[in-house]
């Protein structure tokens, strides 16, 4: 029972550790922040803080990996559809609308890339998904062309996503999720089902 009860505290104590770095973030530059700010804002004290992280920055580092956890099973859940359709569509939806739901997450995340490499981590993810899908769809006979379709599709989403964002979402989702599908479709097949030639 302590156990269970101390999980429950160190859960409890995480989340508002995230939630005040948040909420801190939408006010100034992550580089600005410290940890008595965090602390304050959440009146808890400095020994909690260091309790379950170092550092501000294994901080971001925590939020970020929860996002791209949730981003992951959100992509799990569609990549048989997303495989079987062969379009985004199944997958790049869904993950939209968790950006759209989580926008000033997302937002300050990309804003403070330079404190975390969370768009280095980001594209990692979009890689690591995009392998398997692009051998599926596209059966390539060149790595090194695979390459070059792997790291246009990564750096080329990633950017869509953050031009959404500094646009105010402005562009409708639907045109964003077409517009996305055909660049990927189009570059596979010009990259990866002329590879022989």
């Amino acid at each position: 029972m302590k156990n269970e009860t101390e999980d429950r505290r160190s859960r409890r104590s995480r989340r508002l550790l995230k939630e005040g770095l948040l909420a801190l973030m939408r006010e100034k530059r992550f580089s600005e922040i410290t940890v008595r700010d965090i602390t304050e804002r959440m009146d808890l004290n400095r020994g909690t803080f260091y309790l379950h992280y170092p550092d501000t920055t294994a901080l971001l580092q925590s939020v970020e990996t929860d996002m791209l956890a949730e981003a992951q099973a959100l992509i799990d859940a569609h990549m048989a559809q997303t495989k079987e359709e062969r379009t985004l569509r199944p997958v790049f939806e869904p993950i939209l609308d968790y950006v759209v739901e989580h926008r000033e997450v997302c937002q300050a995340l990309f804003v403070n890339n330079s404190s975390s490499n969370f768009t280095d981590r980001l594209h990692q993810l979009i890689r690591a998904n995009g392998l398997p899908l692009a051998q599926a769809w596209f059966h390539p006979s060149s790595q090194e062309r695979m390459e070059y379709l792997l790291s246009f599709v990564t750096y080329g989403l990633i950017g869509l996503m953050k031009t959404w964002f500094d646009q105010g979402m402005s562009l409708p989702k639907e045109t964003l999720i077409s517009a996305a599908d055909r660049m990927v479709q189009g570059a596979g097949e010009g990259l990866l089902e002329t590879s022989t030639t």
